[in-house]
């Protein structure tokens, strides 16, 4: 068919026996592999392959309209590259054209070393890896906070091993826990042993999620619940800010070695069962108590228990209602 510039194209498709000259059905390769030896071939015999005229491999015999004649094979081999053959020559030109066009901003930019502001790290082992050069190119101060409650003994193994590493070369870290891991053994035991390096530890009631910051210049943030993806940060308003907010954190945490100072509260209630409180009265479930306050459900439950029976409550909806009514929320934490 014609297209706007006046340039004639084969259409490969033959819409009453579909299929592509590049995959020639099998009557059709028949008949032109017998017409190719015999030198011609009656054309009642192509009636059960139209395609072979379709894509002109056969044409009619000039002396006899009965018989046609088969293309050799050649000539329709390079019928059918010529065209391919100069789109390829246009894309190379074009390729040239792009190349001259976009040479001088290159050159620019190659003066000017750019900075992946936001990289996305997905895989456990990506993200170690990730976070092991960080801290090997760290120089004054590491800066992490670590919701959730006591880790496990191969947790805070690595810990002690990444931790030592930063103390030899005189590095300072700091780190906000919440108050659960007071009860661990293993954290208190991990605390201790760090103790000879430049580490402190102090300790909230309620974090925001996972964070490592390194020299202020580079930090990881988890991006799925599962910590299987995470946010390498570089960009320097958003790693500052994200500084900022841990020293906030950390001007209100208490220092691990130090009593949890609590407001005092009514009818004996603790405050960690004042902050559950707090949490059940703003909607949260169980679950979500537990994961914000860094405990385990069972944990959680037993202080809902406690603070039922501290308040003379029979069900959860009654709970809510007592304690917005003992006002034990009223008072400034």
């Amino acid at each position: 068919m014609f297209l706007g510039g006046g340039e004639l194209t084969i259409d490969s498709t033959n819409t009453t026996h579909p299929h592509s000259v590049t995959a020639l059905c099998e009557e059709g390769i028949r008949l032109y592999a017998s017409a190719l030896s015999v030198g011609k071939i009656a054309r009642s015999e192509v009636a059960a392959a139209p395609c072979l005229l379709e894509f002109a491999l056969l044409h009619p015999d000039p002396a006899d309209d009965a018989w046609l004649r088969p293309v050799p094979p050649s000539a329709a081999l390079t019928q059918r590259l010529h065209p391919i053959e100069r789109e390829i020559q246009a894309r190379r030109q074009l390729s040239v054209e792009l190349t001259d066009t976009f040479e001088p901003f290159m050159a620019i930019s190659a003066q000017t070393p750019t900075t992946h502001a936001i990289t996305v790290l997905e895989g456990i082992d990506r993200i170690n890896a990730s976070i092991e050069l960080a801290m090997a190119e760290c120089r004054s101060e590491v800066l992490t906070i670590q919701p959730g409650g006591g880790r496990s003994e191969g947790t805070l193994n690595i810990a002690v091993e990444r931790g030592n590493m930063l103390a030899e070369r005189g590095v300072g870290m700091r780190s906000l826990y919440q108050h659960t891991i007071r009860h661990s053994h293993g954290t208190l035991t991990y605390a201790d042993r760090m103790t000879a390096g430049k580490v402190e530890i102090r300790t909230l009631e309620e974090l925001i999620e996972r964070l490592m910051i390194f020299d202020h210049t580079v930090a990881f943030i988890p991006a799925t619940d599962d910590r299987r993806v995470a946010l390498e940060l570089r960009h320097p308003g958003l790693v500052q800010y994200l500084a900022k907010v841990f020293e906030q954190l950390w001007s209100r945490a208490a220092p691990l070695r130090e009593e949890v100072k609590y407001e005092p509260t009514p009818k004996g209630i603790s405050g960690v069962q004042r902050s559950i409180a707090q949490l059940l009265v703003e909607g949260h479930v169980d679950d979500s108590i537990a994961r914000r306050l860094g405990m385990n459900v069972r944990t959680c439950r037993a202080h809902v228990a406690k603070l039922s029976a501290a308040l003379g409550s029979s069900s959860r909806a009654q709970l809510g209602y007592l304690i917005a009514r003992s006002g034990i929320l009223d008072q400034d934490s």
